[in-house]
């Protein structure tokens, strides 16, 4: 029989305290509460469980049908709550390990390497040993649960030790106390926030709709029989000179020229952070050969950015701007995204022990296909047209996610009343 109801062991929970930012601490901090809420320890209204990864040597224990929760499962989805694993375990995998298969609404929470990511099960689901889990109780929300893990990632990462590989011990964690207010105002505040999440999730929905649709249309138009020099079509501005000061107006696109270890490092890419890069194209671990779209890309303090595509082939960026009226940006990157440009670039690119790198400066001397230029104005406006819809939706997104941030902590530490909030989520739902 599966283990779904294994308590964790070893050590007891700390007796100290280390007091968080907001409404999570180790240990009770014995601070001020807003009226209604009060500070409990999350062992007395969840029940903690670790998780496994099983033994990859055995073949047999992998690809089943148990959803098996890994790191970047964690990363790519921080916040949300996830029905779909990157890897599934087997029945025998999950009965020859430690791993323990949990209810959906369990609360995930990453202890280890990339420390302080939060996701909730949909459905039933296996974690490795990276994850703190809990499953909550009749006293509290998984929903609010969620929400405040997302909410104080940073104190989070605050209680991790070790400076190569961070990570939460389990007495720590088994000392986590929480503020909470009673279970009818945590439904309450989770559905005022659940509402705006919604409407994200639709509006990403609309966008991957959108550029369906536009993949369709230059797939039914197709490419013209003579590839030409990439240069002849665009101007590439690369490393330092790829800012939007340089280029004036857009459109263009990005590329990157190398990748280490499978991630993006924003902060290194032309002194971008992360916050510069919408959520909805956040939640995806770039690989070696996919591309992230970006409609909201900004450089420094520059203006926003049409169009923009960053592909996750590394670190150092180059812009490419259209020379014709008729080879749009939306033109140019979906001949970019074409399956034989993308295998053109896998081919170019020089590949290391620890960083790939693709040779940008290079690339005006690629050639690239395109439809015939008959076809190219029409293609290019229809094109746009989607490409703008998207942009649009990805605005509003970014105003939801902040308006959404802005109440999460004025919620959960009680200085913000839920009907106040929900008069703010109905002038933007």
């Amino acid at each position: 029989m599966p283990r779904t109801e294994t308590r964790t062991g070893g050590r007891p929970a700390t007796s100290g305290v280390i007091a968080g930012q907001g409404v999570l601490s180790v240990g009770n901090p014995v601070s001020p509460t807003a009226d209604g809420f009060r500070w409990v320890q999350l062992t007395d209204v969840a029940r903690l469980e670790s998780g496994h990864t099983p033994s990859r040597s055995k073949p047999e224990y992998w690809n089943g049908n148990i959803p098996w929760i890994g790191i970047r499962d964690a990363t790519g989805n921080h916040g949300r709550v996830i029905f779909e694993t990157k890897q599934w375990i087997s029945s025998e995998g999950l009965a020859n390990s430690s791993a323990r298969l949990l209810p959906a609404g369990t609360v995930c929470l990453s202890r280890t390497a990339s420390v302080g990511y939060v996701v909730a099960m949909g459905v039933p689901m296996a974690t490795s040993q990276d994850f703190i889990n809990w499953v909550c109780g009749s006293s509290i929300s998984s929903t609010y649960l969620r929400y405040l893990l997302f909410a104080e990632q940073e104190t989070v990462r605050r209680f991790a030790h070790g400076s190569t590989h961070p990570t939460v011990y389990f007495p720590e964690a088994k000392a986590f106390h929480v503020c909470l207010p009673e279970r009818q105002q945590q439904d309450a505040i989770a559905e005022v926030l659940g509402a705006l999440d919604d409407k994200i999730a639709l509006n990403e929905r609309i966008c991957e709709t959108s550029l369906s649709l536009a993949n369709v249309c230059y797939e039914a138009v197709g490419a013209s029989s003579e590839p030409e020099l990439i240069g002849d079509l665009a101007e590439l501005f690369d490393g330092p000179h790829a800012t939007p000061r340089k280029t004036e107006n857009g459109p263009w696109f990005l590329s990157i020229s190398s990748l280490k270890s499978g991630y993006l490092d924003l902060a290194e890419s032309a002194h971008l952070s992360e916050e510069d890069f919408p959520r909805w194209t956040r939640r995806v671990q770039p690989q070696a050969g996919d591309v992230l779209f970006s409609y909201e890309t900004r450089l420094g303090d520059a203006a926003l950015m049409p169009h923009g595509i960053l592909s996750s082939l590394g670190r150092r960026m180059a812009l490419l701007r259209s020379k014709s009226a008729s080879v749009s940006g939306a033109l140019l990157l979906h001949a970019y995204l074409s399956p034989a440009f993308q295998e053109e670039i896998k081919r170019r690119t020089v590949y290391g022990a620890t960083v790939d790198r693709l040779p940008l400066k290079e690339m005006p001397g690629w050639r690239i296909s395109l439809p015939a230029e008959s076809e190219r104005g029409r293609l290019s406006a229809r094109l746009e047209a989607l490409h703008a819809s998207v942009m649009q939706t990805a605005v509003e997104n970014r105003t939801l996610a902040d308006l959404r941030d802005t109440l999460l902590p004025q919620l959960l530490s009680g200085k913000l009343r839920v009907r106040d909030a929900v008069r703010a989520v109905e002038e933007v739902v």
